[in-house]
């Protein structure tokens, strides 16, 4: 996709902060960070979602989250991450080109909880099983 921000960066057209890119994907600093260290996870293919990526590429994003949290671990002492997708326009993307952040979290950031629960919602799970039979 030509006009789309994250495949230029993939292209090197957009410069980016990586901290680690591999064959099939590349993480990169998160521009308008929520946190310190939050990050980025994108193929470097062009899949506009989780409905639209193949198996193996959505793969190869897991192991790329793995690799940097695990350096974020090992070098930051990090130990509470958020790893975040968002899959659809309903579901708050805004860059469609398949992404995963990754949210690094301190007890004394100001971020919060992440989404409000709603327990009122266990009524409905044997309907909601039977759906998807």
């Amino acid at each position: 996709m030509t006009d789309c921000i994250f495949c230029k960066i993939v292209r090197g057209e957009i410069p980016s902060l990586k901290i680690y890119e591999d064959e099939h994907t590349l993480a990169l600093f998160d521009i308008n960070p929520a946190s310190e260290y939050h990050t980025l996870v994108i193929t470097k293919k062009h899949y506009v979602n989780m409905f639209d990526i193949p198996e193996a590429e959505s793969a190869n994003l897991m192991r790329t989250i793995k690799k940097v949290v695990t350096l974020y671990e090992r070098k930051l002492g990090l130990k509470d991450v958020n790893i975040i997708n968002n899959s659809g326009a309903k579901a708050h993307q805004d860059v469609f080109h398949i992404h995963f952040h990754i949210v690094p979290r301190i007890s004394a950031d100001p971020l919060g909880s992440p989404w409000k629960r709603y327990p009122e919602l266990r009524a409905k799970f044997a309907e909601m099983l039977e759906r998807l039979k």
